[in-house]
């Protein structure tokens, strides 16, 4: 299976697009090479600005670039652009509804190595909260492509979250992707298992270990965080009476929250997350950070066997 990052998908689409549209630009608070925004730099070095490590600048920049008709899109890791940036990105970009494009790589665990300081395991939560900005987590290389292009034809700010670490490419390119709508990965009808990023893959290789176990499990791409796709949400709560969320986050405010306001709402069923239990990070290789903070497809297969039972105690 190939593997390729996230990060790396945004990097590539973001010159086509500066190809096609002259109106886009880009920002970078001295990350380009992280980010993969270098690539939009040595080919239009005149719409490329380096900032420095300065994000309120990069933000508010950003801002006013977009209110004279550009489309700028504000590259950064995640933990600087989401925590320093915080009242620029309230107020600048989500108070006035600017056209721009924060797109932020190293967020998760998967950091690895650079430890805590640099690993964002909040940036959904915080990013979700704000009025008027959508927030979405591309679940492999191809679908960052995709989404890529999506956010620049969209108008107003968009959140987007990339990784660092290669990951299994688990879509094809002619599978479909719309902002707001999750896609199904495989059908089932006894729980629910909606993840986001490279959890997704996780969630589809528990879904092997349960059938093996004679348990049907639906998996769904949830790549848009919000708008959150209510439709698939309450279907799925419908028809399999049991829902997993499975997230590189915090299991505070993202994903799982997201899902868990439709359902307590509208249709109440046995709910599991998977998720960083209110911790931070520490150093170490991707694989086993995933397992030592419960990331990995056996923790999915335990959440989902504990919804079941839940479900079947329903009166």
């Amino acid at each position: 299976m190939e593997m390729k990052a996230t990060r790396d998908g945004f990097g590539e689409e973001l010159v086509n697009l500066g190809k096609e549209n002259p109106k886009v630009v880009v920002l970078s608070g001295d990350l380009e090479d992280a980010t993969r925004a270098e690539h939009f730099k040595h080919a239009f070095p005149d719409r490329f600005f380096n900032l420095g490590i300065a994000e309120q600048d990069v933000i508010g920049t950003a801002a006013g670039l977009s209110s004279v008709g550009l489309i700028p899109f504000a590259c950064s890791f995640a933990v600087f652009l989401t925590n320093r940036a915080y009242d620029m990105l309230r107020l600048d970009v989500c108070y006035n509804k600017s056209n721009v494009k924060i797109v932020c790589s190293h967020a998760g665990i998967t950091v690895g190595e650079d430890g805590a300081s640099a690993q964002c395991l909040e940036d959904l939560a915080i990013m979700r909260v704000l009025p008027n900005i959508q927030v979405m987590c591309p679940v492999d290389f191809l679908e960052a492509k995709k989404m890529t292009r999506a956010i620049a034809a969209q108008q107003g700010p968009v959140y987007m979250r990339t990784g660092r670490a290669p990951f299994p490419v688990i879509t094809k390119e002619d599978d479909p992707f719309q902002i707001g709508k999750a896609n199904v990965m495989r059908e089932g009808k006894d729980v629910t298992i909606f993840g986001c990023g490279l959890m997704v893959y996780e969630a589809l290789q528990a879904a092997d270990i349960l059938q093996k176990e004679g348990i049907s499990a639906k998996v769904v791409n949830m790549h848009t965080i919000k708008p959150i796709d209510e439709d698939i949400i309450l279907h799925s709560a419908r028809v399999t009476g049991a829902i997993v969320s499975a997230e590189e986050h915090q299991i505070h405010g993202g994903l799982g929250s997201a899902i868990a306001e439709v359902v307590v709402r509208h249709s109440p069923v046995p709910m599991e997350m998977v998720a960083i239990k209110d911790t931070f990070g520490e150093s170490g290789a991707p694989q086993e950070l995933l397992r030592a903070y419960h990331l990995k497809d056996t923790d999915i297969v335990a959440a989902a066997q504990k919804a079941i039972q839940r479900k079947r105690r329903i009166p």
